[in-house]
């Protein structure tokens, strides 16, 4: 019998899928790449992690040496997405997304020029790249399907992230992205796909909008789509839920008592818990800290969208602060946007990018709480929303179950910044916005007479031990840029709700217990304003004020047995008699324009906001080598 013709061949150790083997002749530039490769190239499923191994071992230089491959690839990709036809579209914008965010991305000598270079050449750089960003506009707005069109926003992300600081965002603005934008968000049914238009759009507002007349800046200020707006919004809000999620995924901080199954545990009984399960033991410190350093999410970079929206539309104010929940239950996209601050806040310390963010928080909020009349509509009982506060670091506000009226949870998350931030080399800019934003509520509560009902008692002890934290460490926090004014605003801060709090507070008690306080902190206040020097200043009335009233209240309570303090070892009854009649002879004159406040400005914090955009740019790429 003859032997058969067929020899078995030994099985390779791993198969190389096809469009790898084609990566790697695609960056290899002694290959002469012919039409034939291209169109077998763009009928193979990306390996997307491949390519971008592939493009990470690559340095600029080779990236230059390869040009005429990558300009072909460029041609290529932008051709086949202008066809429309299926697969080869959806292939061409999943590798140019791979391929642009690597090779933009990396550090070129020019990184303008070589940029160019890289996609299309010095020659015909205008030509090829209003053509690209002309075939991404015709897809984000009429593409032949949602995942096109998604898919195309994606690509128009990366790009415009990877290639920020170059010139090639200047195409966008050239073509003006903004009615294709629009279009897709109104198109859309899940609002996770909103998310990167709304991301893009952020970035392309931000791009050198103060060295020149930003096109997307000034469509913010007229858009006037209630829909489209009310669907950014409700993205915007369910993206902070994920994020706020993300945080409690590290440390569960649901407080003990609301619900049955953490009673049941907290007493041993556990088990007995309806769908009970094996606790698990809280995270130690040490393991927490580099998870919480890692957060936010990127998908924190939509919040710079966020707040140019509320810096030029009165419209997105009113919506992100009135729009409802979608569903029973839900959390309303405010109620979200404050719970997710809340976390920011806490865990502001943790990074120079979480501080950033934070900041932009603060933004968003003093903007919102400046408005006349988004600050009635937050004060008001239609605002009442239940909002899930941060409860990982100590100290803890007071367990407010139910809903409440929103400006209540504005002023406690300015409490918990101002608590879980201070440090030796304070954040003299965060306090400042803190501070602002407490004025900003309590003038309104003071002009209009509103009696909010709040524990505004740990609004007074957080306010006085940053005076003692301020005091005890003067010499660290006096040479800081900026707190000379931190510190005027903090004094006459507290200066405005003793002189206006009888119109805000809503009971004597409440009024009696900030004199109360002022009392028990009187030599703080002394040591407070020789530490800064405020009684070498001019205009120093604030703090005098504040030491008159309690120089005042101290001696009618050692009064009170032959000259000896002894305030803590009486009764609320006997305090409260003792600061009603000390009312009769107390005489102060607290300094005109106490309740005052200057508009935000942007330009005020060009520096920052600039910082912030770079942030969210980096998040922006993080967001879409993600997806």
């Amino acid at each position: 019998m003859e032997p058969s013709p067929l020899t078995q061949v030994s099985r390779p150790d791993s198969f190389q899928p096809k469009i790898v083997h084609l990566y790697e002749t695609l960056l290899d530039d002694e290959y002469d790449l012919s039409e034939g490769f291209w169109e077998e190239f763009f009928l193979h499923r990306p390996d997307g992690a491949g390519l971008r191994r592939l493009l990470d071992g690559l340095g600029p230089d080779d990236m230059l040496q390869l040009q005429a491959h990558s300009q072909q690839l460029f041609l290529g990709a932008i051709l086949r997405v202008k066809q429309a036809t299926t697969p080869s579209d959806e292939i061409a914008l999943d590798t140019l997304t791979v391929f642009l965010d690597a090779a933009l991305s990396k550090r070129y000598t020019n990184p303008s020029s070589d940029i160019i270079s890289v996609l299309a050449g010095l020659h015909n750089a205008d030509s090829v790249l209003s053509d690209f960003v002309a075939t991404l506009d015709a897809v984000i707005r009429n593409g032949r399907s949602p995942a096109l069109r998604l898919k195309a926003v994606r690509t128009a992300l990366s790009v415009t992230a990877a290639a920020f600081h170059t010139g090639i965002p200047s195409y966008f603005t050239h073509r003006d992205l903004f009615p294709s934008l629009m279009k897709y968000t109104q198109d859309c049914e899940d609002s996770a796909q909103v998310l990167p238009a709304f991301y893009l759009l952020g970035l392309l507002v931000n791009y050198n909008k103060f060295e020149f007349q930003n096109p997307y800046r000034l469509r913010l200020d007229d858009f006037v789509n209630d829909g489209i707006i009310q669907k950014m919004i409700a993205c915007f809000g369910s993206t902070c839920c994920t994020m706020r999620d993300a945080y409690v995924a590290i440390q569960d901080d649901m407080p003990e008592g609301w619900t049955l199954g953490s009673t049941l545990n907290y007493i041993g009984l556990g088990v007995l818990a309806p769908g009970s399960r094996p606790s698990t033991p809280a995270p130690a410190a040490d393991e927490t800290k580099p998870l919480f350093a890692a957060l936010p999410r990127p998908e924190i970079g939509a919040l710079l969208s966020t707040y140019d929206f509320v810096n030029a539309n009165k419209l997105f104010c009113f919506n992100l602060v009135t729009l409802p929940a979608k569903e029973k239950g839900e959390a309303s996209p405010l109620a979200a946007f404050l719970s997710l601050t809340s976390y920011l806040f806490q865990h502001a310390h943790r990074s120079h990018r979480s501080s950033l963010y934070a900041y932009l928080s603060l933004f968003v909020l003093q903007i919102l709480v400046e408005d006349q009349i988004l600050i009635k509509r937050l004060c008001s009982d239609d605002s009442k929303i239940s909002v899930r506060l941060c409860r990982q670091r100590q100290p803890f506000l007071p367990l407010a179950k139910g809903d409440r009226v929103a400006s209540a949870i504005i002023v406690d998350l300015m409490i918990d910044g101002i608590n879980h931030n201070l440090r030796r080399r304070l954040d003299v800019d965060f306090y400042m916005l803190c501070l602002g934003v407490l004025l900003r509520v309590l003038s309104y509560l003071s002009r209009v007479k509103i009696r909010m009902v709040y524990h505004w008692s740990e609004l007074w002890r957080t306010l006085l031990s940053f005076f003692r934290f301020l005091s005890t460490y003067a010499n660290d926090v006096r040479p800081l840029p900026g707190s000379s004014a931190m510190v005027d605003h903090l004094v006459n801060l507290l200066a405005f709700a003793l002189s206006s709090g009888e119109n805000f507070l809503p009971d004597p008690a409440s009024y009696d217990d900030l004199f109360y306080k002022l009392v028990e902190t009187g030599d703080i206040l002394v040591k407070f304003r020789d530490a800064f020097g405020l009684s070498r200043q001019p205009g120093s009335s604030s703090i005098d004020t504040l030491i008159n009233v309690s120089s005042h209240y101290h001696g009618l309570l050692e009064g009170t047995e032959k000259g000896k303090m002894r305030s803590k070892n009486l009764s609320p009854r006997e305090v409260s008699n003792v600061i009603k009649q000390g009312y009769d002879t107390l005489s102060f004159e607290a300094g005109e324009g106490l309740g005052r406040w200057e508009k935000f400005r942007e330009a005020d914090s060009k520096t920052l906001l600039k910082k912030i955009a770079r942030a969210a740019v980096d998040d922006a790429k993080t967001f879409a080598e993600e997806r």
